[in-house]
Formats: structure tokens, C-alpha cells, sequence
């Protein structure tokens, strides 16, 4: 295929999708590289990134981006952004008359934030002195990733972040352009009263000046791409943003039809200050959002760390080689983030990229568009090893996790399947054995990483079908990542052969390998009849009257939950539920 540039433009709504989308934007560009001495990377960063100007003339590279959330969700971030501060003039003034200045107190930046607006005025951070001289005076979003990365790589253990995060601002790295930002003033982010928590808030949001501003954004950066691919959509699915994401989708379907629309539907582990009441809505709230989401969308992907959508879930994923606090925001936003970086990769590659709408193609075939995500956060694979080497350690169950909160049947059917391993970089994927040596296992006896990893998921799934990428290049993990690695791995993200003696601290990892599965099987019917069973079991009028409020009707209601239901039955096949299930 070519490697022009296909223009994906991202939409994240809601104050958890916003979590998530801040530490994959901080991911993305720790990856930028602007040195021509620099070999070129796999990855297309203009599939992300769109170049501009300061009024100063210094090149920037900003996220094609909108990012939505409600009154008081951004603390330090200003709304227009600082990217244009250096052209503005205010020394003028027209007004002579007397003033009366009210002045409120900003919010206190953590030690992370202090030092990006440091480095934004050139000037050195305190910590070790590792420049002879300062650098040159630039204008705010002029600093180089380079300049970025490897000054705050060497204070890294210096940011411990986990107290001091309260909102997604305050670990965001980049620059955003001043478009990017729109604050939905209706409803507060904080205290008890104007809430965001129904599907039908967010569902009747979507007009009058909030529709205005989302369009003029849109219109702003569609008209500047050459080739738009699609819309990559990150959605709270718990709260009223659900509703919100539903009207988004279905406006991008009937404006830019033939574009990729690729939704991912997010839910953290826990909320902060929830009751029973608020645990009702979010029941409700991730049955509406799923299947009119999906409807909407080239594919519907959920993504949590949660055992399951329902009331009762079972406990948060755990992963072998991650020391995560699930309840932390800042935390399972991060292990999300980094699993998205690879499920993302196939429509971002420079070379053999394959469009979003040939990734939704093969997966949502006969009107299955919910999909499932899997992931290996951080792939297990020993430094100085081989692919096959790791992947036979695992060889009687596959390395990954549910990222969907929808576990594998493990009976082999699977209506399509789409695998990315990441950042194998240095290591080697083949066994390289001399001739006539006998292979330790089939694996070791293969000649590219493709078979390698073919073969492996083939294993499991015999007959479906599998779209496979493999990527050297890892995911880059610098500041404000979260050190949540176990002492097992290397800096590379590799499994050590020795583990550091307990009390002593290890090297911090600087980028991870990582491995995912996108899937639609029959694991999914399962999954949407456990959602339609957990809404219909709630006597709405009775336990959640106020849900209905406004809106939608109980008639829409009604048909809605129908929907969902059959959704669930389209991932049948002839092995896959009784007539007592079908019924239910």
C-alpha cells in the first residue's frame, strides 16, 4: 500500500475518555521524532498529528483532536490552550475608567506541570544540571520531543503523581490546539447538583451552541485533511456522555458517510462517591450507550479493566507483570491507553496499513458490530529470547486479558480476528536454528514472525479468520507515565532472568512490549445477553424513575433493550445456545 497519510480525527467525551486519551496522546508523542539523522519510524505520525505555526514561525504538531467534558474539569488547562500567547498584544486599552479587580487564587500545578512550563521557557530543570548552558528562549509548544523527553527522563523517579492527579490536565504533556478544548457549561464536573448521569442528558445535549461548537470544530479540521480516513471515537459509557456519544456517532454517520467511525466505549473500575442509585444508571447507561453506539459505528469496542458491566462485577483484571491500583483513574487509564496504542496501530503504520474500514470490515461482518479487546500489558517475552521461545512458555493459554470485560469461551470459535504485537524491538522472532537441528516445538521450526505468531493463535482458534500485524517499534514510556511495572521486567519492558533483590528498586521502564486481539465471536452473544438480562431485571418506573426524566421515552426505552437483545443473537452459531437461552 502507499504511505501517504490518512488523516484519522479523534473525539474523546467524558472526563474518563479524556483520562484515557491524555496518557495515549502523552504516548504518542514521547514516539514523534523531528531529527532527519533519526531513522524513520513505522508509524505515520501524521495519521494523528497536524503541523502548524506559532505567529513566532516555530513548526508545531498538535492532535487532531476535540476533546469534550463539563464545567470544572479542566484546573490548570485553559481552554484556548498557550500555543498563540507569544502573538497576542495586551498592552492596548480602551477602557480609562476606574476598575475593581476580583482575583481568584489558580490551581496549584503538581511538580510534572512546573517543570513542562520550565522546559516551555527554555530553561533547565534544577535536577542533576545535565546541560552546561540553558537552552535558547522559544516560544510555548517551540521545545523539541527530544529536548522533552530527555530532560524529564533523567528526573523520572522524581514524579510520583498518584496524589496530585484530579483531573486529566494534570498529567496531559502536549500541547493542544486552541480548537481542541470544548466545555460543556450545563453540567458541573464536580458536587452533587447539575450532574451529567443520565443517557438521556447527554442524548438531548447535542444541539443549540454545544452541536455549534462541535461542528465548527469538525469543520475545521476535516477541511485541512487530504485524505481522511475516519473518526476514532473514546466514550465514557457509564455516565450521561453515553447518551452524548450516541448523538455524536449517529451525526458523523449522516455527515461524513463512507468514513471509518471506530467507537470505544470507556468505563473505569470504580467511581468516586457512587450509591446504589448511581450504580443503577451506570447499568442503564452502558445498555443504551452499547447498542445505539454500535449502530452508529463502523465497530463498538468497550474497554475496561472492570470484571463486567453489571452491578456485581467480579474483580478488576489482573495483569502478571503490573502493579496497578485499579481504583486509581490515573492508573487503569494508563493500562488502557497503552493497550489502545496497539489496537490502533493497523489503520497508523506507514507501510502495509490497513483502513479503518477494512479493520471494521473483517471483524463486524453480518451486522456484529461489538467487538471485543484482549491484551498481553507488557507481552511476556525474556530479554535476549525469541518469539517462539514466549509464546511456548504460554502454550496452554493465550498471554492476554480481557479488556472488554468479555472472557473467551475457549472452545475455538471465533468469527474473525485481528492480532498486533508491538515492540519487539532487539528481540529476535524466528529460533534461527542450525541446519539439521531438530526444533524444540513446531513454533521454533518457522521461518518469519508471521508464522510464528499465525500458528500460535491458530492453535487456539483452528478456523477463524486472522489479520495479523507485527511492529518492532515499542511503546515509549516517559513522564507522567505511571511506574507500575513490576521489578521482573528490564528498562525495555522484558522479563529479566534475575529479579532484583526485594527493597531494591529497579530501573524504570521506559517502553513496553505489548501484544492485543480484537475479536468477534460467540463470546460476545453471551456477553450482550448479560447486559440486556442486567437492564431488563430493573423495574425502571419503580427503582429509576428520575433515569427516564429526560428521556428517552419508555417506548424508546423499550425498543431499545429489543435491540440489544437481538444484537446479542446475531453471534449465535450452531454450537452456541440452547433454545432456553434463545428464549430468554
Amino acid at each position: 500500500m502507499s504511505n501517504f497519510s490518512r488523516e484519522v480525527i479523534t473525539l474523546q467525551l467524558g472526563h474518563y475518555s479524556n483520562f484515557v486519551g491524555t496518557h495515549w496522546w502523552n504516548l504518542q508523542d514521547a514516539s514523534l521524532s523531528y531529527d532527519p539523522e533519526t531513522p524513520p519510524s513505522e508509524i505515520q505520525s501524521d495519521v494523528l498529528f497536524r503541523e502548524g505555526q506559532t505567529p513566532g514561525g516555530h513548526v508545531t504538531h498538535t492532535p487532531r483532536l476535540i476533546a469534550m467534558d463539563l464545567k470544572g474539569s479542566l484546573r490548570t488547562l485553559r481552554q484556548e490552550g498557550s500555543l498563540y500567547d507569544a502573538g497576542k498584544d495586551t498592552s492596548a486599552a480602551t477602557w480609562e475608567g476606574s476598575l475593581m479587580m476580583h482575583k481568584e487564587s489558580p490551581a496549584e500545578k503538581n511538580s510534572f506541570l512546573e517543570d513542562l512550563d520550565k522546559l516551555d521557557k527554555g530553561e533547565v530543570l534544577a535536577e542533576d544540571h545535565f546541560y552546561s548552558s540553558p537552552l535558547p528562549q522559544r516560544s510555548a509548544g517551540a521545545v523539541s520531543v527530544e529536548t522533552v523527553n530527555s530532560q524529564l527522563a533523567r528526573v523520572q523517579k522524581g514524579y510520583r503523581l498518584e496524589g496530585s492527579v484530579r483531573v486529566w490536565s494534570d498529567f496531559l504533556r502536549i500541547h493542544l490546539h486552541p480548537r481542541t478544548v470544548s466545555v460543556i457549561h450545563q453540567y458541573n464536573h464536580d458536587g452533587e447538583a447539575h450532574r451529567l448521569e443520565a443517557f438521556g442528558q447527554g442524548d438531548a445535549l447535542l444541539q443549540g451552541s454545544v452541536l455549534e461548537q462541535l461542528e465548527d470544530k469538525l469543520h475545521f479540521f476535516v477541511e485541512e485533511c487530504d485524505y481522511l480516513q475516519g473518526f476514532q471515537v473514546f466514550c465514557d459509557l457509564a455516565d450521561g456522555f453515553a447518551g452524548l456519544g450516541s448523538k455524536v456517532t449517529e451525526m458523523l454517520q449522516d455527515s461524513y458517510g463512507g468514513r471509518g467511525i471506530l467507537t470505544w466505549g470507556m468505563a473505569p473500575v470504580s467511581h468516586p462517591d457512587t450509591t446504589p442509585m448511581k450504580e443503577l444508571y451506570h447499568v442503564l447507561n452502558c445498555a443504551l450507550g452499547t447498542v445505539s453506539m454500535a449502530a452508529h459505528s463502523s465497530f463498538f469496542c468497550p474497554l475496561t479493566l472492570r470484571g463486567g458491566l453489571g452491578r456485581r462485577p467480579s474483580a478488576p483484571i489482573a495483569f502478571p507483570h503490573l502493579n496497578y491500583d485499579p481504583s486509581l483513574w490515573y492508573h487503569s487509564s494508563s493500562v488502557l491507553a497503552l493497550a489502545l496504542d496497539a489496537l490502533t496501530l493497523p489503520y497508523r503504520l506507514k507501510d502495509n496499513s490497513s483502513p479503518m474500514w477494512q479493520v471494521a470490515d473483517s471483524l463486524s461482518v453480518s451486522g456484529r458490530k461489538v467487538v471485543a479487546a484482549y491484551g498481553a500489558v507488557p507481552f511476556p517475552m525474556m530479554h535476549g529470547g525469541t518469539l517462539p521461545d514466549a509464546l511456548s512458555t504460554c502454550a496452554d493459554k493465550l498471554p492476554w486479558k480481557p479488556l472488554s470485560a468479555c472472557t473467551e469461551l475457549g472452545d475455538g470459535r471465533c468469527f474473525g480476528q485481528w492480532a498486533t504485537l508491538k515492540g519487539f524491538e532487539g528481540q529476535r522472532l524466528t529460533s534461527s536454528l542450525p541446519a539439521g537441528t531438530q526444533p524444540a516445538t513446531p513454533l521454533h521450526g518457522l521461518h518469519s514472525g508471521e508464522d510464528v505468531l499465525a500458528s500460535y493463535i491458530q492453535s487456539f482458534y483452528p478456523t477463524s479468520p486472522l489479520a495479523l500485524q507485527l511492529v518492532s517499534t515499542p511503546s515509549v514510556l516517559t513522564p507522567p507515565f505511571p511506574q507500575i511495572f513490576s521489578q521482573s521486567l528490564s528498562a525495555q519492558g522484558f522479563l529479566q532472568s534475575q529479579t532484583p533483590p526485594p527493597g531494591s528498586r529497579g530501573p524504570a521502564v521506559s517502553s513496553a512490549p505489548i501484544m492485543t486481539s480484537l475479536q468477534s465471536g460467540p463470546a460476545l452473544g453471551s456477553w450482550l445477553s448479560e447486559l440486556h438480562r442486567g437492564a431488563v431485571a430493573l423495574d425502571i418506573r419503580r427503582v429509576a424513575p428520575s433515569f427516564l426524566a429526560q428521556g428517552p421515552e419508555m417506548g424508546d426505552y423499550k425498543e431499545a433493550l429489543e435491540e440489544l437483545r437481538l444484537l446479542g443473537l446475531c453471534y449465535r452459531d450452531e454450537m452456541t445456545h440452547s433454545s432456553s437461552e434463545d428464549d430468554d
